[in-house]
């Protein structure tokens, strides 16, 4: 299977017109025509057909993830939320560590046992 043949296949499935592709594509700042996208569509036979090639695969599923799913948030604001909760699950491992320990009683340990036989 070519790339023609996914980017055909992924155009019919989501229902995507030609300016929903470009539009697509500039999402990640990747710049086309409709008639260079037009060549990839042509059978292979076609004198104007053209290969689609992996970076114009890899540019239209990046910017179809943006498309479905939305910008990426911003990982300054991310981090700083993340560090506050570390924060607070290391103060939290901290309090359950300070459990006190059980000490053991006399009766349990192993010179009572030997002097009782």
């Amino acid at each position: 299977m070519t790339n023609n043949d996914i980017l055909k296949k992924l155009r019919v499935a989501l229902k995507l017109r030609d300016d929903d592709i470009v539009k697509i594509l500039a999402l990640v700042d990747f710049r086309i025509s409709k008639s260079e996208l037009g060549a990839f569509f042509r059978k292979e036979d076609h004198p104007k057909y053209m290969e689609c090639g992996d970076q114009i695969l890899r540019n239209f599923l990046n910017g179809l993830v943006i498309h479905l799913r939305g910008p990426m948030p911003d990982k300054r604001i991310d981090q700083s939320k993340n560090d506050s909760r570390l924060e607070k699950d290391q103060a939290s491992a901290k309090a359950i560590n300070k459990k006190p320990k059980k000490k053991k009683s006399l009766l349990h340990s192993n010179t009572n046992k030997k002097s009782i036989k």
